[in-house]
């Protein structure tokens, strides 16, 4: 049977389910995964860095979006050297280059509708034709001969 504090110890570790099911992670959990102290999160969601859910009783839950934001953020900080102000900028430039990227693919889809939609009203305005025309460059039975 397990002690007291290894009992507890074990419950903080297990993630905790919410109504969407999707998993979230208490900050002790967080903290202790990517071996930093719990004021460390604190000072990163005073920071905007990072925005965790809260519960009614107020107690910090990480979703897995967090988690990869908050290893993106240990990244720069830790392997690249980067300073807190640097990496706010670094997420704002990343988040509108993600949303100019989402911008231009809509774009890009409807350009490709609007061309196939000429493309198949010219298919049918020539299928309706009295004469037909020839497409400039290419060659028509009759120049052959």
């Amino acid at each position: 049977m397990a002690s007291a504090p290894e009992s507890r110890s074990r419950r903080r570790v297990a993630k905790v389910k919410r109504k969407d099911t999707a998993a979230y992670y208490m900050i002790s959990v967080v903290a202790r995964r990517f071996e930093v102290h719990p004021q460390t999160l604190r000072l990163y969601e005073r920071e905007g860095l990072v925005k965790p859910s809260r519960t009614e009783g107020n107690t910090r839950l990480y979703s897995e979006g967090d988690l990869e934001r908050l290893s993106f953020i240990l990244n720069l900080t830790r392997d690249l050297g980067v300073n807190l102000a640097g990496v706010e900028i670094i997420m704002n430039l990343r988040e509108k280059l993600e949303s100019m990227q989402g911008e231009m693919e809509r774009f890009i889809a409807r350009v490709q509708e609007e061309l196939s939609q000429r493309r198949q009203d010219a298919g049918h305005q020539a299928s309706r034709a009295l004469v037909r025309v020839a497409h400039p460059g290419r060659s028509t039975k009759s120049d052959k001969g």
